[in-house]
């Protein structure tokens, strides 16, 4: 796959994360995020299980392959729980334009890790991260910024984001992105339902009151948007997925301006512009074309 295809199936992978937001909103109303996670996951695992039966078929009997594909659906799902989770507590403890901007840290966050292991990162990233950055602000913040508690776990929730990310970039080059996302919501499901069982106990009627919310959870979200992310970052350096995938936040913006009558301010609109800038910018290449062989 070409990596200009690639990036579009992040985009559309962010705009269907950025819905999902609207649906996480409604769905507060009648479940807590153990069980909303924990559905939606399973949901998502479920989903995926007639699409990678035919390729499990073939790679059941490679041992090693199994070992190597199941472990990093595990630390993907490690990630995924831990990070839906310290971002849930941290919404319930600030306003969540906070917690869109907090939670959209891993843009710089992600290619400063991945500069610590060696990796080269081009400086039009850099650039573009911080105009993000810039627009993220303008989008999610109306006032001044001040720590609290909940911002610690926002800011975990940032760093657990941007190591889902990088793991995915790993484990993704040698394993079938449809089974990796199967056995990540798995996992991942399986940690969110214990700590529903343990902290929540919903009852089916509230459940069913958010049956809705979470069928596009769980059959879009996860099964369909982060298989794409799984399956896209196999060909994207994880520094310019994270700016793709920062487009989330202006779905969820323009989504609930039109579904849910939220109004967009000057400073939103200028924050929605200035993230669109950045993407396009990641996307075009600034090297000068080589030409010393064009003497003729």
């Amino acid at each position: 796959m070409r990596e200009r295809n690639a990036v579009l199936l992040l985009l559309l992978t962010s705009f269907i994360w950025g819905l999902s937001f609207v649906a996480q909103s409604v769905s507060t109303e009648s479940i807590g995020a153990f069980t909303f996670n924990g559905i939606r996951m399973v949901l998502g695992a479920i989903v995926l299980i007639p699409v990678a039966f035919k390729t499990l078929k073939i790679h059941v009997k490679d041992k090693a392959y199994m070992k190597r594909t199941i472990k990093g659906g595990l630390l993907m799902g490690l990630f995924l729980a831990a990070a839906s989770m310290t971002q849930q507590i941290g919404i319930e403890t600030t306003d969540a334009g906070k917690a869109a901007f907090m939670t959209s840290l891993y843009m710089i966050i992600v290619p400063f890790i991945s500069r610590i292991f060696g990796k080269k990162i081009e400086k039009k990233i850099w650039v573009c991260a911080l105009i993000a950055l810039a627009g993220m602000y303008m989008l999610c913040l109306s006032g001044g910024m001040s720590i609290s508690r909940g911002d610690l776990y926002l800011f975990a929730c940032a760093i657990l984001f941007s190591c889902h990310i990088l793991v995915i970039e790993k484990v993704s080059k040698d394993s079938d992105g449809v089974e990796l996302s199967m056995f990540q919501f798995f996992f991942g499901g399986l940690m969110c339902l214990i700590g529903m069982l343990i902290f929540e106990r919903p009852d089916l009627s509230s459940i069913k009151e958010a049956s809705l919310p979470l069928a596009y959870a769980g059959f879009l979200s996860c099964g369909v948007a982060y298989t794409l992310q799984t399956v896209a970052q196999k060909y994207v350096q994880a520094s310019k997925a994270t700016l793709a995938l920062s487009l989330e936040s202006v779905w969820a913006a323009i989504g609930g301006a039109l579904i849910l009558s939220e109004r967009l301010s000057l400073n939103e609109l200028i924050g929605c512009a200035l993230v669109f800038l950045a993407v396009l910018l990641a996307q075009i290449d600034i090297r000068r074309p080589n030409t010393s062989s064009q003497s003729d």
